[in-house]
């Protein structure tokens, strides 16, 4: 809502716009009227909605036509002012003034004017015969008020009718023209609807109504209330009650009702709660809350944020397979004004054998979201209503900064739960595969991708110690030239060479010499497409020399040519790695500090199976 209001007074002279400032600020008729009353400034304690207000005046005796210009171009609002005894002054509101504020006014912004008609003391009759043509004929204006400044008659209602033109205006909500509302007011409140209905199934019910009244007014509905709005739906329209509940049509037409009665500062609140701007487009301060990232930090979402998440997969998982299908994804993301997944996030996260995003899939793709780019994630919550609908100040409330990687290093531990794995190799070294397989994907499998559709990034879960953590995959374009601070930043190296090829192994060695010989980033050495024959690397040494002589792990064999899921060792060790930078690399070569992480990891994850099962038989 609008910081300020701006009130200018204009009209022919003598019509009393001086005298209705000096009424409403000392509420008596001033006896002696100066030609043009001085800028006066209504604290925002004494004013309806709480919002400082600017009332000016205007006098042709002391103005200038371009005086006049930057005032009208200046206003939030503009009143009129004609006097209901003189007809040549209301004549004068089509033939001078309206099309001079036209004139000097945004097209595109149309500033809300107020018709105002004074010294309705002097006469019995009223001028709104002649006036409520003028009011259909140009949508801009507002509404219409008969005061007098001499008896104080509607003089508050003027300027609070002023201060709710700006602040609450018809235009963006509804077209008198049609009588209904215009597109942008429906596409915002269905976003609303779907918002607050948390079971999604097409109704708000009783509990949901309750909570949307409790969400944009701070006070529940009483059950009779309850009840009273409902019939007042059903009197009026058979489809907006279905099982007690109220539909899209009927809360659309319950807006649409406070609107014709005046009653649109109800649904300028709804839609201010739920971010919309004057403009009715999500407020860029609602999409993106601040966020401090200092250096060397990540962002992950936290336990409220997955909740949240998983309540919007359960509500939309109708037929609870534990996969959203392309008609549910989309349903998801009604309430976005774009699609945000593309058809790469199919081969970034594990789907089922129908191609469909699972459960666990969908949640690692909003981690990895969150990591990649948090001001992104940030918005994707602002449009499902997190803080709304997790009752929290900003969608930045979800999210954690993690500490700097040089604390966790120096105390040996970390609180972290994301952590990155870029993978590099030669062309046709097995990098893809790779990232695949960890998404339980064998070399058959594989070939049914569709290039166009592929993905440069994989994540997925694994189990280290019992704890379950997410190894984001990214594959690093083999340009050896050039390798960008994002192609290096990350917690563990991974060197793929295709064990089958003699020159694969070369181009590893070289990255590691030149980017990572003299980093603390742990690094480890992927024999790739194992299945085949191995033949010799044509470098100075074997990689397991290698390997031997830069105090890393010996290479280790990988294959995604399997019949079954391909094995997550690997990727198990890969984080184990990355969240144990500080060991030894004297124990990394260990075989039982490897088969204690092996043990662990099938362990939990049959247990987080098992889990996983119970928790779908409650749901």
């Amino acid at each position: 809502m609008r910081k300020d209001v701006r009130i200018l007074l204009v009209g022919e002279p003598k019509v009393g716009k001086t005298s209705l400032i000096m009424s409403l600020v000392s509420e008596e008729f001033p006896t002696v009227v100066p030609y043009r009353a001085e800028e006066i400034t209504i604290p925002a304690d004494v004013t309806p909605e709480r919002v400082p207000t600017h009332i000016v005046d205007y006098s042709e005796a002391e103005q200038t036509d371009e005086q006049l210009f930057q005032e009208i171009s200046k206003a939030n609002v503009i009143c009129i002012v004609y006097s209901v005894n003189n007809k040549t002054s209301i004549e004068k509101v089509t033939s001078h003034w309206l099309p001079l504020i036209n004139d000097n006014t945004d097209k595109d912004s149309r500033v809300p004017l107020i018709l105002v008609g004074n010294k309705s003391d002097l006469v019995e009759h009223s001028s709104m015969e002649t006036i409520l043509p003028i009011m259909n004929q140009h949508s801009e204006i507002e509404t219409c008020v008969e005061c007098s400044a001499k008896n104080l008659k509607n003089i508050s209602e003027l300027f609070y009718y002023a201060q709710k033109a700006v602040l609450h205006p018809t235009g963006p909500l509804y077209c008198p023209e049609k009588k209904n509302m215009k597109l942008l007011c429906v596409k915002a409140l269905t976003r609303i609807f779907k918002v607050s209905d948390l079971d999604n199934d097409g109704i708000l019910n009783d509990n949901e109504l309750n909570f949307f009244q409790r969400t944009s007014f701070n006070i529940p509905l009483e059950s009779q209330a309850l009840e009273d709005v409902k019939n007042v739906v059903r009197k009026n329209l058979s489809e907006g009650v279905r099982d007690n509940g109220l539909t899209l049509k009927g809360f659309l037409f319950l807006h649409t009702l406070f609107i014709q009665r005046g009653r649109h500062e109800t649904t300028w609140t709804v839609l201010r709660r739920f971010g919309y701007d004057d403009d009715l487009e999500l407020n860029q301060d609602y999409l993106f809350p601040p966020l401090k990232l200092p250096p060397d930090c990540t962002t992950e979402l936290n336990h409220n944020a997955y909740l949240f998440l998983q309540s919007v997969f359960d509500k939309h998982d109708k037929d609870r397979d534990c996969a959203l299908s392309p008609e549910e994804m989309k349903d998801l993301f009604d309430v976005f004004p774009y699609m945000p997944w593309g058809p790469d996030v199919h081969n970034t996260v594990c789907t089922n054998d129908q191609g469909w995003i699972t459960y666990q899939g969908y949640l690692s793709q909003w981690t990895l979201t969150t990591y990649l780019d948090v001001q992104r994630c940030l918005e994707y919550m602002g449009y499902l209503g997190y803080s709304i609908v997790a009752e929290q100040e900003s969608q930045a409330a979800g999210v954690t900064v993690t500490r700097d990687k040089k604390i966790d290093l120096q105390k040996k531990q970390t609180q972290r739960s994301v952590f990155r794995c870029n993978v590099f190799g030669d062309v046709g070294s097995g990098k893809s595969g790779f990232l695949q397989a960890f998404l339980g994907r064998n070399l058959m499998r594989q070939n049914t991708i569709n290039k166009e559709q592929r993905s440069y990034y994989a994540i997925s879960t694994t189990y280290v110690y019992g704890q379950e953590k997410y190894l984001l995959l990214h594959e690093v374009f083999p340009d050896f030239d050039y390798l960008s601070d994002d192609d290096l930043a990350c917690d563990i190296v991974c060197l793929v060479y295709d064990a089958s090829n003699p020159y694969s192994f070369e181009y590893c060695a070289k990255v590691f010499k030149q980017y990572f010989m003299d980093s603390k980033i742990p690094c480890m050495m992927i024999a790739a497409k194992s299945d085949l024959p191995e033949i010799k690397q044509i470098y100075g040494c074997t990689p397991l020399d290698f390997c031997r002589k830069h105090k890393m792990p010996p290479p280790q064999s990988f294959t995604c040519n399997t019949a079954a899921v391909p094995s997550k060792d690997i990727y198990t060790k890969l984080t184990t790695m990355a969240m144990y930078p500080h060991v030894s690399k004297a124990d990394l070569k260990s075989s039982t500090f490897w088969l204690r992480t092996s043990v662990g990891a099938t362990v939990f994850a049959v247990l987080g199976f098992a889990m996983y099962r119970v928790l779908l038989k409650q749901r």
